[in-house]
C-alpha cells in the first residue's frame, strides 16, 4: 500500500504540506482534490522520493521512501501532467526504452500488445511520439506501468488539457489498472472524474487535508457545494471523513 503518516513538508517558513495522514490500499483510486499550492504535487513529489520530507513517513509497500527510495520507485509508476517522452523515438521505442530502465526490457511483440491494450492506434505504435496528442502519450505512460509491473501508479494533473473523449479513455484505462489491484494516487482539478472514478477523494487547502471520504457516500453536486465551502473555509480545520 501507499502510506502517509503524519507527513509534513517545509520550506524555510512556509509549510507545504502539514500532518498528512492517508492510505491507498491496491485497487483503490484515491483522488486529491484542491487549489494550485493546496500540497497535492508536494505528496507525489514525497512519494516519489523526488524530495525529502520534513518530518513524518512516507511509506512504499512498507518501506520507507526516505531510507530506501532506489527500492520503492521498483514498485511505483509515475505520469506527470506532461509526460516527458523522447519526441524522436516511436511509442514502441519509449516503451522498450523506459521500461527497460528497470531492468525487464520487453520485446516488440509484448510492447506492442501493451500499446494495443491501452488503445493506442495501430498506426500510431511506430510513429515519431512528437507527432502524439497528449491523450496519445499518456496511453503509453499507462502503458509503461503495465509492463513496469508497477503495484501503484501516481498521477499528478493526468486529464488536464484532454478533450472529453481523451479523458473518457484515460479514465477507463485507470479502471483497468484498478482490477489489477494497482493502487492509484492521482491529483486532479477534476471533480466530476474524482467522482466517476476514484474510490476515495481527499479535499486539501493550504497544505493540509481537510475532507477524506469513499466516493460512493457523495454525489457530484454534493462533491461540488463541499469543495467550494472548503475553499472559502478556515484552512486549520480538523479532517472530516
Amino acid at each position: 500500500m501507499l502510506e502517509a503518516q503524519n507527513l509534513t513538508k517545509q520550506y524555510g517558513d512556509f509549510t507545504a504540506l502539514e500532518g498528512l495522514n492517508l492510505q491507498v490500499n491496491p485497487g483503490d483510486i484515491y483522488c486529491l482534490l484542491g487549489a494550485n499550492g493546496a500540497g497535492k504535487t508536494t505528496t507525489i513529489n514525497l512519494f516519489m522520493g523526488f524530495i525529502a520530507p520534513t518530518s513524518g513517513q512516507v511509506k512504499v509497500n512498507g518501506i520507507a521512501v526516505t531510507t530506501a527510495s532506489d527500492a520503492t520507485k521498483k514498485h511505483l509508476a509515475y505520469i506527470p501532467e506532461n509526460l516527458n517522452l523522447y519526441g524522436n523515438l516511436t511509442g514502441l521505442e519509449n516503451l522498450q526504452f523506459f521500461a527497460g530502465l528497470g531492468g525487464d526490457k520487453p520485446g516488440k511483440a509484448k510492447s506492442q500488445d501493451l500499446l494495443r491494450s491501452v488503445g493506442l492506434a495501430e498506426n500510431a505504435i511506430t510513429k515519431r511520439v512528437s507527432q502524439y496528442s497528449k491523450g496519445m502519450r499518456q496511453k503509453v505512460g499507462i502503458a509503461i506501468a503495465k509492463a513496469k509491473k508497477a503495484d501503484h501508479l501516481l498521477l499528478d494533473e493526468p486529464t488536464s488539457g484532454l478533450d472529453p473523449q481523451a479523458s473518457n479513455e484515460f479514465a477507463q484505462l485507470l479502471q483497468d489498472m484498478r482490477e489489477k489491484e494497482v493502487g492509484i494516487l492521482m491529483a486532479t482539478h477534476d471533480l466530476f472524474r474524482a467522482k466517476e472514478s476514484g474510490t476515495h477523494i481527499g479535499i486539501m487547502k493550504a497544505g493540509k487535508l481537510v475532507h477524506s471520504l469513499e466516493s460512493d457516500d457523495i454525489t457530484l453536486m454534493e462533491l461540488e457545494q463541499l469543495y467550494l465551502e472548503t475553499m472559502k473555509a478556515d484552512p486549520h480545520a480538523a479532517v472530516s471523513h
